[in-house]
C-alpha cells in the first residue's frame, strides 16, 4: 500500500513540475494566464524541485526501500 501511495504522490508532484515548467509553451489560455503570473525564477526553482522530488518519490515507490 504505502508503495502505491508513493508511486501516487511521486506521478503527481511531477506532473506538476512539469506544469510549472512547460505551462507557458502550452496554447490553453486559461493555463497560460495562471502560468504567466508566476515570477519566472520562482516558477524554475519550484518545478525544478518538484521535479526532483517527484522522481525520488516514484524511485522510492519502485524500489520499496524502506
Amino acid at each position: 500500500m504505502r508503495s502505491v501511495y508513493d508511486l501516487g504522490m511521486g506521478l503527481l508532484i511531477v506532473c506538476m513540475g512539469l506544469f510549472l515548467l512547460l505551462g507557458d509553451r502550452l496554447k490553453v489560455d486559461a493555463i497560460y494566464r495562471i502560468v504567466m503570473q508566476i515570477d519566472p525564477l520562482l516558477k524554475y526553482i519550484f518545478g525544478g524541485m518538484c521535479l526532483l522530488y517527484g522522481g525520488y518519490r516514484l524511485y522510492r515507490g519502485i524500489k520499496k526501500d524502506y
